[in-house]
């Protein structure tokens, strides 16, 4: 049985434990996860389940009926007002395939969804899920039943980076189809037009959604190490190759980098939302923590 002190923090050593679920549980097995309630509180309450009374909780939603059968008190659990409905947003672009030294930014992505999908049911919320590239390719409604773990895994495992995106086109597609308030983590490399992405941003902040967006790079992109004349190949456009010389580009290409990261941070921020830059080989409790970080912040 693995411990998860044992767990190395390097994600591509980490990628070599196996399944998606192994790791995911082993990363969060450390955390204290404490339950809340939600920021918000909507007309259409939805009833979950029953759990046992403790002291400090409201009287008003004792069952009691379910005391005068069992002799015990019992809360009523609703959605609305004990669980936080989160829509893990993952890009499934071409892009998002590259690797360099270190897993793919795909995979390290897919394997941070699958580890917030478990902490968020560890606190008792409801978690839903989508992955993307042209269109929405899988989608999964937010519920806080363990069994929609095992199907968060099922659509990750089986998904494949696609063709390319757009991230604000996709965002306009999504909106209309999120009916209740709920928090979307946003898990991408933000290949996009600024302006457009965050006119797109905005809509989901209109209808009352707190986002979280995790801009997953490789370190490869940030430091641009190559030295030899070297062929870049897209990986959202088919066929399309570009051969240059890395060391006449380098100190424009950081410049550039740097001032995209910055601007999309920017503009991520002005929308009232929360931009965390994560790169593929710092480890996934980085990201937890940042999570965790944010939620405690906004409540």
């Amino acid at each position: 049985m693995i411990d998860a002190q044992d767990m190395p923090s390097d994600p591509t050593a980490l990628a070599k434990f196996g399944r998606l679920e192994v790791i995911a549980k082993l990363l969060v097995d450390g955390y204290q996860m404490g339950q809340h309630k939600s920021p918000f509180k909507g007309s259409s309450i939805e009833f979950v389940e029953h759990r046992q009374y403790y002291p400090g909780d409201e009287v008003r939603h004792i069952d009691w009926r379910a005391y005068g059968k069992t002799g015990k008190y019992f809360i009523k659990e609703f959605e609305d007002e004990t669980n936080l409905r989160c829509y893990l947003l993952l890009d499934a672009s071409g892009s998002m395939a590259y690797a360099g030294d270190t897993i793919s930014k795909f995979d390290y992505a897919r394997q941070l969804t699958a580890a917030l999908g478990y902490l968020l049911l560890q606190q008792r919320d409801a978690v839903g899920a989508m992955t993307f590239d042209t269109q929405i390719r899988d989608r999964l409604d937010p519920s806080a039943k363990p069994q929609n773990f095992n199907l968060l895994l099922q659509i990750l495992e089986n998904r494949k980076p696609g063709h390319e995106t757009s991230l604000a086109h996709v965002f306009n597609l999504i909106a209309p189809t999120l009916k209740r308030r709920s928090l979307l983590i946003i898990l991408s490399d933000c290949f996009d037009k600024l302006d457009l992405l965050r006119r797109a941003l905005n809509q989901f902040r209109h209808q009352k959604h707190e986002i979280i967006l995790f801009h997953i790079i490789a370190p490869e992109e940030r430091d641009f190490p190559f030295s030899k004349p070297t062929q870049f190949r897209s990986l959202e456009r088919s066929g399309h190759r570009l051969l240059v010389d890395p060391h006449r580009l380098r100190k424009h290409y950081i410049t550039q980098f740097e001032e995209f990261c910055k601007s999309l941070e920017q503009h991520v921020r002005n929308v009232g939302a929360d931009y965390h830059r994560i790169v593929t080989t710092e480890p996934y409790q980085t990201a937890l923590g940042a999570y965790l970080n944010s939620r405690s912040t906004r409540r």
